[in-house]
């Protein structure tokens, strides 16, 4: 149905209800950001449109005449109407967008996902992400419950009866306060000597402690623990200290490396110590649409940055990527 002639625009009803609210035409150009002579044109173009005076101008300023003031309700109706689609239509565009749920392990949270979520966005700004932050076993738990459409993990072998890809590969160093007598050492650790020393360890279920655990039991069964902490800020903060070392992803000890804060030991078996990125999901449901592509991102980021060769799954640990 096409306009009846004479309608007004949005834009003259817009300056219209600026010069009520205000009180002069030089005052409601300014918060339009024309000229006082431009907003004038405009009301009289509106009044000869309707027909009717709208305004009286005096040099001290405009006061609406009666007509005015009945064009005025209606101006302040349409143009909430206006806000109002305005708002809907926002509104209906977000429930539309794609929506990516996703769960991650601290480091690669803090570490790896806001480049791969930046270089998703680059390609697909419409995409709308959540992220959960736990350890590796919660993350998988979290996937497995359907409560995640894809999560991210870091350990030496894959998440029971989940399908998964391979990402990437992060070193982990042996560190020591400045203080501590490993600091100084000249020789390597080696893998049994690690074994042998109460390490400052992560909780049950980081992927971090899984993967060293691993890698020592190999050498020998692993000491207990000088204190289990359940974040890496509280381990980069227990090794400074001096109590005991640690074995953490370099991406994590890096800051304090450079500082000189911690001291990275050189390790005998340094090839070996590494830790896998995996993208995981249930495997009835592998990552379609924009999940596919945040693994595809997140794969070739890696693959640049090329931190560590990835290591193969030891035998018995087949992939269970479909």
């Amino acid at each position: 149905m096409p306009l009846p002639p004479g309608t007004p625009d949005l834009d003259v009803l817009d300056l219209l209800v600026s010069v009520a609210e205000l009180g002069s035409l030089g005052a409601a150009a300014r918060r339009h950001g024309i000229s006082q002579p431009a907003a004038s044109m405009r009301i009289s173009a509106l009044e000869r449109r309707l027909g009717l005076t709208l305004l009286d101008r005096a040099p001290t300023g405009s006061e609406l005449t009666d007509a005015g003031r009945t064009v005025l309700a209606h101006a302040r109706s349409v143009l909430a109407a206006v806000d109002a689609l305005v708002d809907d239509v926002a509104r209906l565009r977000s429930a539309d967008a794609p929506r990516l749920r996703i769960a991650a392990s601290k480091t690669i949270a803090d570490h790896r996902i806001p480049h791969w979520l930046a270089a998703l966005r680059t390609d697909h700004p419409e995409v709308v992400v959540a992220l959960e932050v736990e350890n590796s076993t919660q993350v998988a738990a979290l996937v497995r419950a359907g409560a995640a459409d894809l999560g991210f993990v870091e350990g030496p072998h894959p998440p029971t009866g989940l399908g998964s890809r391979v990402l990437g590969a992060d070193d982990l160093v042996v560190v020591v306060a400045p203080n501590h007598p490993w600091a100084h050492r000249h020789s390597p650790v080696t893998l049994t000597e690690l074994a042998a020393t109460a390490l400052l360890w992560r909780e049950p279920g980081s992927g971090t402690r899984d993967t060293v655990w691993d890698l020592l039991s190999t050498a020998a069964p692993p000491a207990g623990p000088a204190a289990e902490l359940g974040s890496t800020v509280a381990i980069v903060a227990a090794a400074r200290t001096g109590m005991a070392p640690a074995v953490l992803s370099r991406l994590i000890a890096a800051p304090d490396l450079v500082t000189g804060t911690l001291v990275e030991v050189p390790a005998a078996d340094a090839a070996r110590l590494t830790r896998k990125f995996r993208a995981i999901w249930r495997r009835n449901t592998p990552p379609a649409g924009t999940g596919e592509l945040l693994v595809r991102r997140a794969a070739r980021l890696e693959n640049v940055r090329g931190a560590a060769t990835i290591p193969p799954d030891r035998p018995g640990q087949p992939s269970t990527s479909p």
